[in-house]
């Protein structure tokens, strides 16, 4: 199999124009024929099946949540990027575009990211009309504040709720489409099997979380918009029911798999307090905006008062290491150099595995309640978890598993290498590379969305008859739907002795000592061992409560459980192979002398995308080379 990518040809600034006119257009009478199920309602859901449904569609929009609101797009609290330059500091579409690809560390597709810069102007503007409460400034222009990764200030923000507040603009657009009836709304409702037809994707089955009930559902195309799979760690900073089903079980269909192995740890999360916890929770990266991170010089004085601790026995590390960039270095930067005075004995915290971030700096000089109007109920959150009173001490933050740069393989057009099967936001590899900066993940999720599918979906559906949509009594729905019927069979009949919650907790600590924050080839060949050895016993002792004929929380979580055993071995398979260090993706054997990442172009300068090839086979391994036509892949930087 060889992996198109279609990008456009011509000069990387007119591509996206250039490409959007070459596109097959379905015209607004053709446009009620065509049936598109999106599976999804997170920005990048919410948004395509509002646009999808806004321009004449037929959608279906299917969720798990009891309403599209809670959404784990809420959690994104800082901001999101676009290149308006409303500060006059320097700021440009190319400068967003190449501040991606480097924090990226040049990982990424050059194309798909400058587009993704050329719509971020378009995104504000898209949002401020739906009445997303942006903070202004006293003259009432949006405000904006500066993020790790860039040294402009291109990040538009809603106190510390940025993403929560998106959310509600997009769910308002999708309620509207809702109650035009162009969009159907399924709520509490998994996807847990797409269906290919004549090797196209024309449907899904689905399982109604209430009642037990499976159905089928067959449209023109399918767009997929489920988030990230952080949760194989376990302990993360997503939701507790994120989860990699829609897209685990669409690989199995024959979507390929990019960079599995690119994952997120961010810097800025509450330290892990005990074994009881079952998430962890994230303080927001806009906090490094004014915070100041630091750790004692002296090991000694890791257990003291930190406001006891005189300026000079304190050690600001990330100030003393990247001066450029200081306390807004690039979230895998950061995340590494926290790891590393830790290992020093010079971590704080009862367990020794925090640093502190300090605002007394910025209450000085802007006052507490300026800090107030900017962070305010991050820090509310900070004391309802610690209880400890940030303005007066400074919180204690340590990096956890936040975001996957992995995800479904897709094109230019964001189509899977299955035809008919569009992926979207997070759950697709296609934007950050080897790393995601701060306040990028809105922006991906509203540009797919409100942006890019539009116009790209047409294109396939330009192709399709209509009317030529497959019937759900098609054998492949039958064998699709008998397929995820006798997995519900399996796990029920188990009957072991263990909870799927002990299975998922040793999964995530195997993953996190071993494919975390460093990796290495050792320890990559251990967790091959023992995730087989793992699942195996998880197949045969875990212990699944209830029947499938009713709301079985058990069932849905052993399902999930069961599709991050496979995927954590995907992901330290694809860890192995990938025998350099980039972004997230670090090798111990490959650094430099002073720590930093050590990349090799000559070998790995492209995507690795994996084939599905059936139970107990291993995967193919395809490579889809990244050219470089604009910038020059250089060593990345931040001092």
């Amino acid at each position: 199999m060889k992996l198109q990518s279609n990008i456009p040809s011509g000069p990387l600034a007119q591509k996206w124009d250039k490409h959007r006119f070459e596109l097959k257009l379905v015209n607004p009478a053709n446009k009620r024929k065509y049936e598109v199920i999106v599976v999804g309602a997170g920005l990048a859901g919410a948004s395509a099946a509002a646009t999808l449904g806004e321009l004449g569609y037929r959608v279906k929009n299917f969720v798990y949540h009891d309403s599209p609101r809670r959404a784990h797009s809420i959690a994104a609290q800082g901001g999101i990027n676009a290149a308006k330059n409303y500060q006059n500091d320097g700021d440009s579409v190319y400068r967003l575009f190449y501040d991606t690809i480097k924090g990226g560390d040049f990982r990424a597709r050059e194309a798909n990211v400058y587009r993704l810069a050329q719509v971020s102007v378009n995104i504000v503007d898209q949002c401020v009309a739906q009445g997303v409460p942006f903070a202004r400034e006293y003259g009432g222009l949006l405000d904006n504040r500066s993020f790790g990764g860039a040294q402009v200030s291109r990040t538009f923000y809603a106190r510390g709720q940025t993403g929560q507040q998106l959310l509600l603009g997009a769910y308002s657009a999708l309620c509207k489409e809702i109650a035009a009836g162009s969009v159907q709304s399924f709520t509490h409702s998994e996807m847990l099997d797409l269906v290919v037809v004549d090797g196209q994707a024309k449907g899904i089955i689905v399982r109604d979380l209430i009642t037990g009930k499976i159905s089928r559902h067959s449209a023109d195309a399918v767009v997929l918009a489920t988030g990230g799979y952080g949760n194989v760690f376990n302990l993360s900073t997503y939701a507790r029911n994120s989860n990699a089903t829609a897209i685990w079980r669409a690989y199995k269909r024959g979507a390929c798999f990019g960079n599995p192995c690119y994952t997120q740890i961010h810097p800025t999360c509450i330290p892990v307090s005990g074994d009881y916890q079952s998430k962890l929770t994230l303080m927001s990266e806009s906090l490094r905006n004014d915070g100041r991170i630091w750790v004692p010089k002296k090991k000694e004085d890791c257990r003291k008062d930190p406001n006891s601790i005189p300026e000079e026995d304190r050690d600001y590390y990330l100030e003393r290491l990247y001066p450029s960039f200081g306390n807004l270095a690039p979230r895998d930067i950061s995340s590494r150099a926290a790891k590393r005075v830790c290992d020093e004995g010079r971590g704080v915290g009862e367990s020794g595995l925090g640093v502190y971030l300090d605002f007394a700096d910025a209450i000085k000089r802007l006052g507490e309640q300026k800090v107030r109007e900017r962070y305010g109920n991050l820090f509310d959150i900070y004391h309802e978890i610690t209880n400890e009173n940030a303005y007066r001490t400074p919180m204690r933050i340590f990096p956890a598993v936040h975001y996957t740069m992995g995800g479904l393989w897709v094109d230019y057009n964001l189509m899977s290498n299955l035809p008919g099967l569009f992926v979207l936001g997070e759950a697709n590899f296609s934007d950050h590379g080897a790393n995601r900066l701060g306040a990028s993940a809105l922006m991906q999720g509203l540009a797919d969305g409100y942006f890019v599918i539009p116009y790209t979906i047409g294109n396939y559906l330009a192709a399709q008859k209509p009317g030529s949509c497959p019937k759900t009594d098609h054998p492949a729905f039958k064998e699709a739907e008998e397929n995820v019927v006798g997995i519900i069979r399996r796990l029920l009949q188990a009957r072991g002795k263990r909870t799927v919650h002990s299975f998922h907790k040793e999964l995530g600590r195997i993953m996190w000592d071993h494919c975390g924050m460093a990796r290495n080839e050792a320890g990559l060949k251990r967790a091959l061992e023992l995730i087989p050895a793992l699942r195996e016993e998880f197949w045969h002792s875990v212990n699944v409560p209830g029947s499938e004929a009713d709301l079985n929380q058990s069932l849905e979580r052993a399902g999930r459980v069961a599709d991050y055993f496979e995927l954590a071995e995907l992901m330290c398979r694809d860890a192995l192979e990938r025998r350099e260090s980039c972004g997230g993706h670090f090798r111990e054997e490959f650094q430099f002398p002073d720590g930093e990442a050590k990349r090799d172009d000559e070998n790995f300068a492209h995507v690795a995308a994996w084939e599905y090839q059936g139970p107990d086979k291993p995967p193919v391994r395809h490579v889809e080379p990244l050219v470089y036509e604009e910038v020059k892949m250089t060593t990345r930087s931040y001092k």
